[in-house]
């Protein structure tokens, strides 16, 4: 039975969460926009929220799978996501509970497959928040909306691996304490396209590695980095395989499920924080003799926008009850449907609250204009729309199938 009401441990987790993000964290949060305006990664204001985050439990909250051993509180995917919610008023506030893309998925790839030493080098310092890492996947040069295109590289030499390739939006390889790039390339030319590609695991500082821009989103540039990089000869040991060759789909998709419910949910706690904002403006400014409130279209705005990201939020819920319940593989169509939703919500929800702010809305004075630039990427990101409309519509498509005349009773035919 679908249940969503949440548990009073996951009530009191939202309860501790929002007063961290109150007290500490959003009283921060003008020294940190305008530090990364000035293009710089502010370590001096994060790393000592990051030690009040972990004394306050507050840490590695997304990894269902966390070990009594390792660091932070194991919560399911249901209980982790209204915890996404709250994060994602403030963008860059994941990073402070260690619970920030693209280290979620990475740590809960490595937590999967990753080897003994593997374990010990990477995820155990990435566990810790000691370092950061980014995942190299989408090429410039080819459509990486069908990810089969991808064509860097992986050549056995011996007891190496030596790769070449170039990648972009690789997101965080620009953070000062980027440590580790994990990247998807092909080993096998010749097998079966999902069979063809696997991941390895890249040391930053590998001769042949080379970032050689931080790329903009539509002109705005995140200090921890979207970049382009470029792997020459870049020269590493077997032993720097993760999991196995030719399963670099599989591990792509045990990585992708969970992180998607983390960014719609991110995108949910936006949207309501838009709303807040466009009320607020509805009921404080004046146009034409009257508060913008009293105006018919700015009511269905508000209304709609309500309606909306209630929908959203319990489609969402759903999708990571799904994923605790059978595993990411059951909750495929689900993921795809919120990762559609999601990213039209936003566009949506802010669009409407940028309308009512007029032209301040377009400028930084308000963190709008931020949001739909991500609400706008987010229809690429972890997959283009197009490509979650197919995976919905094909499972329509083949349950009709399954039952193909069934509808029959319900046409008149005289």
């Amino acid at each position: 039975m679908m249940d969503f009401e949440y548990s009073p441990s996951t009530q009191q987790m939202q309860k501790c969460l929002r007063e961290f993000m109150q007290r500490e964290v959003l009283p921060a949060n003008g020294a940190y926009l305008r530090a990364a305006d000035g293009g710089t990664h502010p370590l001096s204001i994060i790393e000592p929220l990051k030690i009040k985050a972990r004394e306050a439990a507050l840490w590695n909250l997304f990894l269902p799978g966390l070990r009594a051993d390792e660091p932070g509180t194991r919560l399911s995917n249901l209980e982790y996501a209204p915890l996404a919610e709250i994060m994602g008023r403030i963008p860059w506030s994941s990073e402070v509970f260690n619970c920030s893309a693209p280290d979620t998925g990475n740590m809960e790839l490595l937590h999967l497959f990753a080897s003994t030493e593997q374990r010990e080098r990477w995820l155990i310092p990435l566990l810790a928040g000691e370092i950061r890492s980014c995942f190299a996947m989408t090429e410039p040069d080819v459509a990486s909306s069908d990810a089969t295109n991808i064509r860097t590289t992986i050549r056995r030499d011996g007891n190496h691996y030596v790769i070449n390739g170039r990648k972009w939006f690789t997101s965080g390889a620009a953070h000062p304490l980027c440590r580790l790039c994990i990247v998807m390339g092909v080993t096998n030319e010749t097998a079966e396209a999902h069979q063809r590609h696997s991941m390895v695991l890249v040391p930053m500082d590998t001769p042949g590695l080379e970032i050689v821009r931080n790329v903009a989103v539509m002109h705005h540039v995140a200090t921890e980095g979207h970049c382009e990089v470029l792997l020459r000869d870049v020269r590493v040991p077997v032993a720097n395989l993760l999991g196995e060759e030719g399963k670099g789909f599989a591990l792509a998709q045990a990585r992708l499920g969970p992180g998607r419910v983390h960014h719609c949910m991110r995108t949910i706690g936006q949207c309501e924080l838009a709303l807040e904002l466009m009320c607020e403006r509805a009921l404080t400014r004046k146009a034409f003799g009257k508060h913008l409130s009293d105006f018919a279209n700015l009511q269905d705005w508000i209304a709609h926008s309500r309606v909306e990201i209630d929908q959203a939020r319990l489609l969402v819920l759903r999708a990571a009850w799904l994923m605790d319940r059978s595993g990411s593989a059951a909750a495929r169509v689900d993921v795809s449907a919120i990762k559609l939703v999601a990213a039209n919500l936003q566009t949506r929800v802010v669009d409407r609250a940028m309308q009512v702010f007029g032209a301040m809305g377009l400028t930084p004075d308000t963190p709008l204009a931020f949001l739909w630039t991500w609400g706008r990427a987010m229809h690429f990101v972890d997959g283009p729309d197009e490509v979650h409309l197919r995976v919905v519509a094909r499972e329509e498509l083949s349950r009709a199938k399954a039952q193909l005349g069934s509808t029959a009773p319900y046409y008149h035919v005289t």
